[in-house]
């Protein structure tokens, strides 16, 4: 038995409860479940009850490195459910069920990539829901990147596969970077292989709500994990992240790093971490870290860390939190040299995702994010820095 059918078979974490691919095995959610209190479900367009997910609204767009193959192919194919991924949720299951196809990205046995592979996915409305699921199955000793683009408007659940076999190096960057109006709940699952390593990027800046899950287990001893996101949340806007991981083999590693700013009357973000380490697990180390800038008053950040911890036999573990507004010293310093109060600001933010910006590796995605940056703060030119609201754990 392979330590991902263990993990599916072992006991689970309070935050991760145990899957199941049929719906209606996943209670309706009413919010006053742990897994979704925070989530206004008023807001997921009925993703979580019973709206038909068959909506063909959306293109994809798929540039792919000459090395690497991309393909659609049918929702039976053998690629599907090759992470061990059980969905843990009914919007998970729901989108399981629904998608009529599985967009599968190949990287080949000992390929190094000279160049990423772009898919991008435009919605053209959010009347009707759609599904989709993807799987990318990165080859032993491979070296690649894959970045996926989500823009336009849409009501859209997915689920996507990320399976990495003994020793592949892969690069995933997920960009969320909808319209206003735009509904998303998503459940990114990766399996590492022995001595592989995976440095997996979410951002999120468009989107009226966006909950995006991510969970990570182990195939083998010494995979390695880096999980970094950055967020920046405007007024009404709800962007959630939730993460697991799943230390299920001995001698491996994560390093989860999500930063995340907010502006305007009613921005919420939630930032979920949890990091399970299992008794098989010796030898392991991890890191989780949460780290909110508030703007603004009317913003609320929810930033709660865990641990679960089943042997005493690792290297280390822990985990940081925290939210603040602008650092007035920070503040104080620039406009004494001459630096204007609102570029005084800009340049604080800046510096605040610098270090997360330049460890993406990606230099098209992280000139794409500075830019982004600069749009979200250029709508809100002027106003003053506010009093941290809504932190917890």
């Amino acid at each position: 038995m392979s330590n991902v059918q263990e993990a599916v078979e072992a006991a689970a974490s309070h935050l991760h409860p145990p899957g199941s691919f049929e719906p209606d095995e996943h209670p309706v959610p009413t919010g006053r479940e742990e897994v979704w209190r925070f989530t206004p479900l008023k807001r997921l367009q009925n993703l979580h009850k019973d709206i038909p997910l068959d909506g063909q609204d959306y293109t994809v767009d798929v540039q792919a490195a000459p090395e690497i193959t991309a393909e659609s192919v049918a929702a039976d194919h053998p690629a599907k459910g090759s992470s061990g991924y059980v969905p843990t949720d009914r919007v998970s299951a729901r989108a399981w069920q629904a998608a009529d196809k599985v967009f599968l990205v190949t990287i080949p046995k000992e390929t190094v990539a000279a160049e990423p592979t772009v898919i991008t996915l435009r919605g053209s409305g959010t009347k009707t829901a759609a599904a989709g699921h993807l799987v990318v199955q990165a080859g032993p000793f491979s070296e690649s990147t894959v970045v996926l683009l989500h823009e336009g408007s849409a009501t859209f659940a997915d689920n996507i596969e990320v399976v990495l076999a003994e020793g592949a190096r892969l690069t995933l960057v997920s960009v969320q970077d909808w319209d206003d109006d735009a509904v998303h709940h998503t459940h990114h699952h990766a399996v590492v292989g022995r001595d592989a390593s995976l440095k997996h990027a979410a951002v999120s800046f468009g989107g009226d709500l966006v909950r995006m899950n991510a969970s990570v287990a182990y195939d083998g001893p010494g995979g390695e994990v880096e999980m970094l996101g950055l967020y920046f949340a405007d007024a009404g806007q709800h962007l959630e992240h939730r993460l697991f991981v799943d230390h299920n083999a001995p001698h491996t590693r994560s390093d989860v790093l999500y930063k995340g700013a907010l502006q305007g009357k009613g921005a919420h973000t939630v930032w979920i971490g949890n990091v399970m380490i299992r008794k098989a697990a010796e030898g392991i180390e991890t890191f989780e870290t949460n780290r909110n800038l508030v703007l603004t008053d009317g913003c609320q950040a929810d930033s709660v860390p865990n641990l679960e911890i089943e042997t005493g036999e690792i290297v280390g573990a822990g985990h940081a939190s925290a939210t603040g507004r602008f650092d007035d010293e920070q503040l104080f310093y620039l406009q004494s040299r001459g630096v204007p109060e609102d570029e005084a600001r800009r340049l604080v933010v800046h510096g605040f995702f610098a270090d997360i910006v330049r460890r993406v590796g990606v230099p098209e995605i992280e000139r794409r994010l500075l830019e982004s940056v600069e749009d979200e703060l250029a709508k809100n030119v002027g106003l003053p820095p506010a009093t941290p609201v809504g932190a917890a754990g």
